[in-house]
């Protein structure tokens, strides 16, 4: 694969980003793509290391050292012959997936793993340029009609691969616009939306019909759905965000991350948002509390706003600067991470639990009560909190946002009209149970209906929502047809 001696030849070499400076006064992509020949280059570096585990690192299997070898060579319309054969969306996983395949390459051992995510992302904007992809109309129809509740990653992979099948397929989204998260809880600086609507086009030509506007479960029940259509599949996303009910919860200025993100998106994007809706951080004091990816979106969206400070707190301790290979690896490590948006401006605390929100005479929140926090293993291995009496203190903060991750889908209309009506069950955190493992994990308890994406499996990547659509596409379509020729 790719150059025997490559890897040794090849320094590791990764997309650039524009200046901080420059990228924070603009809402697109600031990311800078290498050059043909260092494309070349990285893929030579890919080694024949007898066992890919990139393979297993990677949630939809990405035959990654073939591409690889395929892009070393210049032959770059098969190198997308060979990721669409796996991925139905790699613009999305080129930009946003964290790729843990590059942690579980064999050139991670010494911290110089192959640039996966910049190749796959080359391979397939190179075959958009070309007109490489086209859409795949089947040549046949079955007649059996599916329902897809969810536009995100998970249900834009369904619809895309039963409408191959032959199958006529409905995409409901109960926003303006499809794409689920991809479309208003991702900012455009990592995700221009121009990719979802030219994958749109080519599905909509393999056949499936797009309905927007349409709230299941508000607007049209799950019963009359079931109804009209032979299969159901619910792929609507874990969208009940953690709460932090401390004193001063109810006070104004303290907001959930996605309200923050996505009435912004729909601002860039052209959609009319009231200023009395709109969430500003320009010139306030912002603490976010989360540290994951989607804190991370608050504080480049806020520096983007102008914000006067922006500070990002984690209840967890602080990452190491550099993992322990030979306990991680190939798994995906616990170590100091450092996004584009943490780059632009703010700064970090670890240990931080917050004790209470303090507001004004007015009820706006103007500062944050916190304490520092210690975690200890007990006798049986688990992780315990402790707090640490004296180091209790007080952050500034006018602006607060909640990111904290999701908890399980709502339940409110749709899951529970499907629980009255038809015992569907849940899982013990509360996420749509399949009714076994494998190819039946997908089938609910409700004969006929279909779950996929964090709706299933609780919060999680987007490469898995594109792995759980593409397996329970297949799911559905031999339980339809008695068997399948989509892939796994």
């Amino acid at each position: 694969m790719g150059k025997p001696t490559g890897f040794m030849e090849y320094a590791r070499r990764d997309r650039r980003y524009e200046p901080a400076g420059d990228r924070v006064v603009h809402y697109k992509e600031f990311v800078l793509p290498l050059t043909e020949g260092e494309l070349h280059e990285q893929g030579a570096r890919c080694m024949d290391c007898g066992i890919p585990f990139c393979h297993q690192g990677c949630p939809v299997n990405n035959i990654i050292p073939d591409w690889n070898d395929l892009v070393y060579r210049g032959d770059w319309q098969a190198a997308i012959e060979v990721l669409h054969s796996t991925n139905n969306f790699p613009e999305f996983t080129g930009r946003i997936c964290p790729a843990p395949c590059e942690s579980s390459c064999t050139l991670n051992l010494n911290d110089s793993p192959v640039a996966i995510k910049t190749i796959e992302c080359a391979i397939v904007d190179r075959g958009w340029e070309e007109g490489w992809i086209k859409p795949q109309v089947p040549e046949r129809r079955t007649g059996k009609r599916v329902a897809v509740v969810g536009s995100g990653p998970a249900g834009m992979a369904a619809a895309q691969q039963l409408a191959r099948a032959g199958h006529k397929v409905s995409l409901y989204e109960k926003a303006d616009r499809i794409g689920g998260l991809l479309r208003y809880g991702i900012p455009d600086f990592k995700l221009e939306k121009s990719l979802i609507d030219r994958r749109m086009a080519q599905m909509r030509t393999e056949g499936v019909e797009f309905h927007t506007n349409t709230h299941v479960g508000v607007d049209l029940t799950i019963g009359a759905l079931r109804e009209t259509y032979d299969a159901v599949v619910l792929a609507g996303g874990s969208e009940k965000p953690r709460d932090l009910p401390v004193p001063g919860r109810d006070l104004k200025g303290v907001h959930f991350a996605m309200d923050f993100l996505s009435r912004n998106s729909k601002r860039v994007q052209g959609s009319f948002v009231p200023d009395s809706d709109f969430i500003c951080a320009q010139g306030k004091d912002v603490l976010v509390i989360g540290g994951g990816d989607t804190g991370s979106d608050c504080i480049g969206t806020s520096n983007r706003h102008g914000a006067k400070s922006v500070t990002q707190v984690e209840i967890l301790d602080r990452p190491p600067e550099k993992e322990n290979k030979a306990l991680t690896w190939p798994n995906w490590p616990n170590k100091m991470r450092t996004s584009s948006s943490q780059e632009e401006g703010c700064e970090r605390m670890w240990n931080f639990a917050t004790k209470e929100f303090v507001g004004d005479a007015d009820g706006n929140v103007t500062a944050v009560r916190y304490i520092k926090v210690q975690w200890d293993k007990d006798t049986d291995g688990r992780w315990q909190m402790k707090e640490l009496p004296g180091t209790e203190g007080e952050i500034k903060a006018d602006l607060v946002l909640l990111a904290m991750g999701f908890v399980h889908p709502v339940h409110t209309g749709m899951i529970q009209q499907l629980q009255e009506e038809a015992g569907l069950e849940l899982d013990p955190r509360g996420n749509v149970k399949g009714v076994t493992e494998g190819a039946d994990a997908y089938r609910t308890s409700v004969d006929g209906v279909f779950c996929a994406g964090d709706m299933r499996r609780g919060q999680s990547l987007v490469v898995w929502a594109i792995r759980e659509g593409r397996q329970c596409a297949r799911a559905v379509d031999e339980w339809l047809m008695g068997q399948t020729d989509l892939p796994r």
